[in-house]
């Protein structure tokens, strides 16, 4: 089945997470998310926190690990805790994690803002998380 460029266009702005760019005549997911391309992004600094959603069947292997990209490009981070929270009810009771970005960034640890204002990273080791409620960073030790 063909579709038309309008056809295509309209697909693209109507997807409610913005998952994907024209540019072009070249459609790309703005993540790239499991398919091995590069996304063309540039270190940014991130704001002093950022969030993780994660259905809370996944906190033991956080604590232990903690975020880890698996078959992605990267650790998927939201700028406020109402997108952590959507992420992370798809599958399941959610938790929303606080990452100390700053402290990372002070660490070493390199940051990128997909298009569609998703914080990525390559991990997130526990030290740098917080469960809410904690108080802060750290809380994983």
């Amino acid at each position: 089945m063909r579709i038309s460029r309008s056809q295509l266009e309209e697909v693209v702005a109507r997807n409610d997470k913005r998952r994907f760019t024209i540019a072009g005549d070249l459609i790309r997911a703005n993540q790239g998310h499991s398919v091995d391309v590069e996304l063309g992004l540039e270190p940014i600094a991130p704001p002093d926190r950022l969030y993780h959603g994660t259905p809370s069947r996944n906190l033991a292997s956080i604590r232990e690990r903690g975020l880890i990209r698996g078959s992605r490009h990267h650790v998927h981070l939201s700028a406020d805790t109402e997108t952590a929270a959507k992420v992370g009810q798809r599958r399941g009771s959610a938790v929303v994690l606080a990452v100390d970005s700053a402290g990372m960034a002070a660490a070493g640890h390199m940051f990128y803002r997909s298009t569609n204002g998703v914080w990525l990273t390559d991990s997130v080791p526990p030290s740098f998380l917080a469960e809410p409620g904690t108080g802060g960073a750290s809380s994983f030790r």
